[in-house]
C-alpha cells in the first residue's frame, strides 16, 4: 500500500510517501519545508495570516507530489501551534480544499505515541526501556516504554516558542540564557512527574533540533541523514554544541554546511532544550533517529 503522511508542526511541514506491505517499509520520498506556522502564536494565540499563506503554499506542493505518486491513503497531523491557535479553522479548511482530508489536531500524547512508534522501530527491544524525546517548534514530547508507550507527557518548550519567548536578539545574553534555562528546567520537572526520565536504558532524540546537534557533534561537512541515523552522541558533545550555538551569530550558524536555513534562528534555543534534558536524565549519550512521527503516522495507515 502506498501511503502519505504529513506532519505540520510549529516550524516545519514534512511529507513522507512510503510503500508498506506487512513488515516491509520502503521510503518513496521525504520532503520538508520550513514555514514557521507557529509565528507569534505563543504571544497572540492566533495564526498570523502570512504563516497560513506560507504553509498552504507548501500544502499545494505536497498535493501535487501525492497526486503524481499515486498515493492510496493520506494522514495529515497538526501539532503544537495548531492546538494553541484559536483561528485554526482557517488553516484546517485551507488544507481540506487542497487535499480532501482535514488535518487531525492531535494531542501531545498522541504525538508522543506516534513519535515513539517511528523512533523505536529500528532498534532491538533489548535496548529498552526507551525514552524518546521529540523537540519540536512549539512543544517537546517525553515518551517512555519498551515495546509500547507506558508513559508520555508533552510540555511547551519547543525551539520556536523558547526563541520567541527568551531570545530577543541574535546573541542571547547571560540573563536570557538563564531565563530560558529556568523555563526549560521547570517544564522538564513537570514531565518527570509523569514520565520516569532517569530510568531508560536508551535515550532516543528525534526531529530537526536533535539531528542538527548530531550533525554538529559528528562534524559533518553537509547534512547527511544516513550518517546521522542511529548515531550515538555523547552528553558532553551535546553540552559543548549547545554552548557553541548560543555563542555564535546568526551569520556564523548559517555558514555551517549542515544547517538548514529554517533552523538558523531557533537552533540555539533548541540545543539548550536538548542539553538540559541530558542534564536532567543523567544520560551519557543519545541515539539520533531520523525515523520519527512521520514514520509512525505512515505505519498507522497500514494497520
Amino acid at each position: 500500500m502506498r501511503v502519505a503522511a504529513i506532519d505540520c508542526g510549529t516550524n516545519s511541514i514534512r511529507l513522507l510517501i512510503a510503500d508498506i506491505e506487512g513488515d516491509s517499509f520502503r521510503e518513496v520520498t521525504r520532503l520538508m519545508e520550513v514555514v514557521r506556522l507557529g509565528q507569534g502564536v505563543d504571544k497572540t494565540g492566533q495564526f498570523h495570516p502570512d504563516a497560513i499563506t506560507r504553509t498552504l503554499a507548501a500544502v499545494d506542493l505536497y498535493a501535487a507530489e501525492i497526486a503524481k505518486r499515486g498515493v492510496e491513503k493520506i494522514r495529515f497531523c497538526a501539532t503544537s501551534a495548531t492546538r494553541d491557535a484559536t483561528n485554526r479553522d482557517l488553516f484546517i479548511e485551507g488544507v481540506f480544499e487542497r487535499l480532501g482530508v482535514r488535518p487531525e489536531v492531535i494531542s501531545g500524547e498522541e504525538e508522543a505515541s506516534l513519535s515513539f512508534l517511528g523512533a523505536t522501530r529500528d532498534l532491538p527491544p533489548s535496548d529498552g526501556p526507551f525514552l524518546v524525546i521529540d523537540i519540536g517548534g512549539g512543544s517537546t514530547e517525553f515518551v517512555f516504554g519498551t515495546d509500547k508507550v507506558e508513559f508520555a507527557k508533552s510540555v511547551n518548550i519547543g525551539c520556536v516558542r523558547m526563541s520567541e519567548r527568551h531570545f530577543t536578539h541574535d546573541l542571547p545574553d547571560s540573563g536570557q540564557v538563564a531565563s530560558a534555562t529556568e523555563d526549560i528546567d521547570e517544564a522538564i520537572a513537570q514531565a518527570a512527574k509523569i514520565v520516569p526520565i532517569t530510568q531508560a536504558k536508551t535515550l532516543i532524540a528525534v526531529a530537526g533540533t536533535a539531528t542538527t546537534v548530531a550533525a554538529a557533534a559528528l562534524d559533518l561537512p553537509t547534512y547527511d541523514r544516513y550518517s546521522i541515523h542511529l548515531s550515538r552522541i555523547p552528553a558532553e558533545k551535546v553540552h559543548s554544541t549547545s554552548k557553541m550555538f548560543l555563542r555564535s551569530t546568526q551569520e556564523e550558524r548559517a555558514a555551517l554546511g549542515y544547517m538548514h536555513p529554517g533552523r538558523v534562528d531557533v537552533i540555539s534555543a533548541g540545543s539548550l532544550v536538548l542539553s538540559r534534558i541530558m542534564h536532567a536524565t543523567d544520560a551519557t549519550e543519545f541515539v539520533a533517529s531520523e525515523s520519527d512521527i512521520l514514520d509512525g503516522m505512515a505505519w498507522s495507515l497500514a494497520t
